[in-house]
């Protein structure tokens, strides 16, 4: 089969370009504002075009310059959805609302077959349903049929507990379908994670033997005291509540907290967190000070937070080290992307196979009211997943 033709809007460094290159897919441009993310986006993507400013002033006639003219088959990215509360109204002046529409924008003039947009589970809240009826509704009006669900990374083998709302459209397929999950289950039917931690860390380095990214020297923690106390915690352990303060501080490094005036009687984040090498990770931010290193008393490095977001070890990150991390925490993790690569060539396949150039017979209607019950349902369940759950 031939390869399939995307372009990533708000791709930020490249993490779902990456993946879908990995499926078979081939990457025509990449477009963000950000310039050391178009920066790593290039230095990865050497066959793709890049476009690095204001997506408003992206015409038309420049982006068929950028592509080659060529057949675009599926428009991806994340497009901040929440301004854009219902079709032509909401708030105006929320900025939102202008990039969502420009990915929208970006969808009428190159007409692909493929849609996927990537969010928060937040925009599965009751609050946002407004915008998930908007989305669909105006897709189902330039010829999509739409659907969504919850997915998590970790059961799409990345060592990382990532939930993202993902969005799947096609104009030519009666169906949407999602990827399912390849994780396994024990006797008790609790789900076996596909990586761990301490499978992704056994090797950082390239095939030529080379480890990117992966600066020792900057994940060093210059606080003596948080040093001190990092030293008193055990490897998959934290602080949260008042008794893990107790059992892992002695009284000189106590927090000088008042437990009973926090909300809950506890930090809404641990502290102080070492992952576990036997489990996957907690979703990987925007800066190194969430979590640290499951053995040694360090945070992570750029190399290790990116191998827990499955990027491959030759993908090279460029910019500050703070500039790295926003673009790690920020990026689709790529094996995820992956999947939802190969399930898009799925649904071409089976769109050539019968055919298929009517209209879709299926309601965005009733994808949506599912997403309302079931896909709203798993999306805030925060237990241990049974492997049939996406």
């Amino acid at each position: 089969m031939k390869k399939l033709n995307f372009v990533d809007i708000f791709s930020g460094a490249g993490g779902l370009s990456c993946g879908l290159e990995l499926s078979g897919m081939r990457c025509l441009l990449g477009v963000d504002h950000n310039k050391a993310a178009i920066d790593t986006f290039m230095a990865n993507h050497k066959h793709a075009q890049s476009y690095c400013g204001d997506i408003t002033k992206l015409t038309p006639k420049l982006f068929r310059e950028l592509t080659n003219d060529q057949t675009i088959h599926a428009v991806v990215g994340g497009p901040p959805c929440q301004g854009f509360s219902t079709v032509g109204r909401g708030i105006p002046t929320d900025e939102r609302n202008t990039l969502f529409k420009e990915f929208v924008r970006i969808v009428r003039i190159s007409k692909p077959y493929f849609i996927i947009m990537e969010n928060v589970t937040g925009l599965l809240a009751k609050k946002n349903e407004k915008t998930l009826k908007s989305i669909f509704s105006l897709f189902k009006k330039y010829g999509y049929l739409m659907d969504v669900k919850m997915m998590s990374a970790d059961l799409y083998g990345v060592p990382e507990k990532r939930r993202r709302t993902i969005f799947i459209g096609s104009r030519i397929n009666q169906e949407i379908i999602f990827p399912k999950p390849i994780c396994n289950t024990n006797l008790k039917g609790q789900y076996i994670p596909s990586v761990t931690i301490g499978e992704a860390f056994q090797n950082l380095k390239t095939t030529n033997g080379l480890t990117h990214n992966h600066d020792l020297e900057n994940a060093t923690i210059k606080s003596k005291i948080d040093l001190a106390r990092l030293k008193r915690i055990p490897e998959g352990k934290g602080i949260r509540y008042q008794k893990d303060e107790i059992k892992y501080l002695s009284p000189s490094l106590r927090l000088n907290i008042d437990w009973e005036n926090i909300p809950e009687s506890r930090f809404r984040q641990t502290k102080y967190l070492r992952l576990s090498r036997s489990l996957p990770s907690p979703t990987i931010m925007t800066h190194r000070h969430g979590y640290y290193h499951p053995t040694e008393h360090r945070y992570l490095t750029q190399r290790e937070a990116a191998k827990i977001q499955s990027f491959p070890n030759d993908f090279v990150f460029k910019g500050t080290i703070s500039a790295q991390w926003r673009q790690i925490g920020n990026a689709v993790p790529p094996l995820l992307a992956k999947h939802l690569g190969k399930t898009l060539q799925k649904m071409y396949r089976l769109a050539k196979k019968d055919n298929t150039s009517k209209p879709f017979k299926t309601n965005n209607h009733n994808n949506l009211k599912n997403a309302m019950t079931k896909v709203r349902g798993n999306a805030f369940c925060y237990q241990e997943k049974k492997s049939n759950e996406i």
